[in-house]
């Protein structure tokens, strides 16, 4: 079912996908690409269970918007193993107004797609989404 807001579809993939990474943690993250030709959103990369968050906020294109979503493990104060699910919506400066709008347009129908989703976070350059930020956000 298209958005109408900005006409986007969400393929079947993106959704079995996130459950897949929220039930069996098949995956560390995914990242979400709009097709613009085909008015859809799709998955474009895969992150296998490994993967660092480094290694994650690096996949990002530097001058393109994207979505994503990734699992955050951390222990608590408490010395408790916990784990939050993030969605990002990465819309850097650099990117064309076009993309910016669509993205933005399209974020809130998405993200309903994906049940589970724990913290939203908007990052329009690197530091918005560093380690530390996403530490902080994860145990509030």
């Amino acid at each position: 079912m298209a958005n109408a807001a900005s006409g986007m579809a969400v393929h079947d993939d993106c959704k079995l996908k996130f459950l897949e990474l929220k039930a069996k943690r098949t995956y560390r993250s995914i990242v979400f690409k709009i097709e613009e030709k085909q008015k859809q959103v799709i998955v474009e990369k895969l992150g296998d269970p490994t993967q660092s968050y480094e290694d994650f906020s690096a996949s990002l294109p530097a001058d393109e918007c994207r979505y994503a979503v990734y699992d955050f493990d951390f222990v608590t104060e408490e010395n408790c193993q916990k784990s939050r699910i993030f969605f990002i919506a990465w819309s850097p400066d650099t990117s064309r107004v076009r993309s910016k709008m669509i993205y933005a347009s399209s974020k809130d129908r998405f993200k309903r797609e994906l049940d589970g989703i724990q913290v939203e976070l908007q990052a329009t350059d690197p530091t918005e989404m560093g380690l530390d930020v996403i530490k902080s956000r994860a145990t509030k």
